[in-house]
């Protein structure tokens, strides 16, 4: 790989915004030359010419859908998606055809990594009602953690009975990560809505049905099984102001044995986005309260979230049509998640040395990843390059197979101009690089 410099380049890493020299070579960063520490208020101040590095955006929640549900993404597309938005690893859920719970396919996906992933990417093994066995068997240097599915959601994969669940947080080797509702709330819910409005209710009555105190309930089962097991928990795309509180109080003594992820589209949006937007905006767990959003956005900055990520969940526009029953749920962010919190940089909500602990440094530290997540000597040289660029988004930016997005018509203040993987330039304003050969499977240091 070709050797790179930046030059008087402001750097994001480690809680502080720098000028430097940074030289590139092997794929790895080699030297950082510090010249300047500069604040949020010199950037703001600064030319709308200002370019910003930070580390490749690491995004711990994503369905590639592949293998089986390919006709709507796979990893070649939806990494790809990925690149154009700075992120420069993803790690994949299980809940594809056919699912990841057994080793023979755990292995098969790392196959369809090295052959297909334009970034670094990783798999998860997904739990079911009947293979926690199975679980002391990952290699932990390989595999980010368990997904497990306290609630249904796309790919039937619900472990709902009480032995196997604590099967499961008894067994694991790796970190749970948990999708929290509550499955009886969610079908009475249903069966209520359905009398009251009709076969497929209106998508605004998503999160009545799917509801907070579903989420709430699931949250407290897997709070509990993790204090009661010792397990290591972190809860993925926690939507309510409850479940904030939950965790915040779970373990006082030992805080890092339950974690939270925020995903994007909850930080983006609230129940009053349902009438602009609809079903593009439908996803499990359902999009709350706006009083739910400004929590969330909150915790942002007060420890209590740790990590944001996508949830990345690409659907054809012809599967989003529908309502409450019908209309699938999830939708396609990789490709601009970065820009989007930038947004909430730019809305004073959050500072932009923050948003890297929490899309690079704290996924990182998180799952032992290694030698990534920061802008350091010795580290992988994973970049991606920010310009202030106002620029509005329209269906031909968008590189998901899906072709849509629930941000389209949207402007945002800086662009995603270039994007480095292990010392490559993969991405350079619209245009990328040829071939994978650049793309690694994780390794995990435990």
């Amino acid at each position: 790989m070709e050797n790179i410099s930046f030059k008087d380049i402001l750097y994001v890493s480690d809680g502080k915004t720098r000028r430097a020299d940074i030289v590139v070579e092997n794929g790895y960063i080699a030297r950082i030359t510090d010249k300047e520490e500069v604040t949020s208020s010199g950037l703001t101040a600064s030319s709308p010419e200002e370019c910003l590095l930070l580390p490749g955006i690491i995004d711990e929640h994503v369905h590639s859908r592949e293998p089986g549900l390919t006709h709507k993404g796979d990893l070649d597309s939806e990494t790809h998606a990925a690149a154009a938005g700075g992120v420069t690893t993803i790690m994949d859920m299980p809940n594809v055809v056919p699912q990841t719970t057994n080793l023979e396919t755990l292995a098969e996906r790392f196959e369809l990594g090295a052959a297909h992933a334009f970034v670094n990417y990783t798999f998860y093994f997904g739990a079911t009602n009947s293979n926690a066995h199975l679980l002391p068997q990952l290699d932990p240097t390989q595999i980010p953690a368990v997904k497990l599915f306290m609630g249904s959601s796309t790919g039937g994969m619900l472990v709902d009975r009480g032995e196997a669940l604590r099967a499961v947080f008894e067994q694991s080797p790796l970190p749970i990560m948990t999708h929290c509702e509550d499955t009886d709330i969610i079908t009475a819910n249903m069966r209520q809505a359905v009398a009251a409005y009709g076969e497929d209710p209106d998508v605004r009555h998503h999160p009545e049905i799917r509801s907070r105190e579903a989420c709430i309930k699931s949250s407290e089962l897997a709070v509990r099984l993790a204090r009661e097991t010792g397990a290591r928990l972190h809860i993925a795309h926690v939507t309510t102001a409850e479940e904030l509180a939950l965790a915040a109080e779970a373990s006082p003594l030992h805080p890092a044995q339950i974690t939270l992820e925020a995903c994007v589209p909850h930080l983006l949006f609230c129940d009053e986005d349902y009438e602009r937007l609809g079903t593009r905006i439908k996803c499990n767990p359902a999009v709350k309260s706006r009083t739910d959003r400004e929590a969330l956005r909150r915790a942002l900055t007060d420890g209590r979230i740790l990590t944001i990520a996508t949830d990345h969940a690409p659907h054809l526009p012809s599967e989003k049509q529908g309502g409450c029953k019908r209309a699938a749920s999830g939708m396609p962010m990789v490709q601009f998640s970065l820009v989007a919190m930038m947004e909430l940089v730019e809305q004073g909500i959050l500072s932009r040395e923050r948003l890297v602990q929490l899309m690079c440094h704290n996924p990182a530290t998180l799952f032992g990843i290694r030698q990534r997540g920061f802008i350091r000597e010795g580290m992988h040289a994973d970049l991606v390059l920010l310009r202030r660029q106002p620029w509005t988004l329209t269906d031909d930016q968008i590189v998901s197979r899906c072709g849509w997005s629930p941000l389209e018509g949207q402007t945002f203040s800086w662009k995603v101009e270039q994007t480095y993987c292990n010392g490559r330039l993969i991405y350079n304003k619209g245009i990328f690089a040829e071939g994978n050969e650049h793309a690694r499977q994780l390794r995990f240091d435990r």
